[in-house]
């Protein structure tokens, strides 16, 4: 590299770095808090999304989800768009009665935006309902101004909280993102400074 190309490249970098920077945003919600302008935007496209499950409303689904889109779900089974719109038209399979999505955090890439939270879903089948709750990642591509789903993957969340009631009036779809099988780091510590005791003592 030549003396005179130097400054020309850092000048270059100086520019362009933060240009970069600002193309990466990241906001997030805790619970009781207003939910910034980003989360309000796509937990508006995750309510549309649950409503058009519930109803089985195709069209609907055909503009939130992407032709190219991929869903993993809990389970681990892979489906297209097309499978998962056929699917809400099968009969004889368990039913859905409700879904919950609630956007936590929104992460930006230019035209990609990275959405994670949690879900609460319910199915009746053989005449019961059962229920799963989780986590989700969802991917989302935006083009000409209309955000699509193209990846979506869920994460099933068990709650080992004794006695805690199946039945609940308020929503708690936060909840799960308290994954109850790791402990604090505050109580992991002090379990460690009560092992590492010293032999003579």
């Amino acid at each position: 590299m030549s003396k005179k190309s130097f400054p020309i490249g850092l000048i270059a970098l100086l520019f362009c770095g933060p240009a970069a920077l600002r193309a990466q945003q990241a906001v997030s919600v805790a619970p009781g808090q207003t939910k910034p302008p980003a989360v309000q935007e796509f937990q508006g496209l995750e309510d549309q999304w649950s409503i058009a499950d519930v109803h089985a409303d195709q069209y609907k689904l055909e503009y939130l989800l992407s032709p190219l889109y991929v869903d993993i779900s809990s389970t681990g089974e892979v489906t297209t768009r097309n499978q998962q719109i056929a699917e809400l038209f099968q009969k004889g399979g368990p039913e859905l009665v409700s879904m919950e999505q609630r956007a936590v955090s929104v992460r930006t890439f230019g035209d990609t935006a990275v959405v994670s939270g949690t879900y609460i879903v319910k199915w009746k089948n053989n005449g019961k309902i059962t229920e799963e709750r989780g986590i989700f990642t969802h991917v989302y591509a935006r083009d000409r101004d209309h955000w699509a789903c193209v990846n979506a993957q869920r994460t099933a969340v068990v709650d080992l909280t004794p006695h805690k009631q199946k039945t609940q009036e308020k929503s708690d779809a936060e909840e799960p993102f308290h994954i109850p099988f790791f402990h604090k780091g505050a109580e992991r510590a002090s379990s460690a400074q009560e092992t590492a005791v010293p032999p003579n003592q």
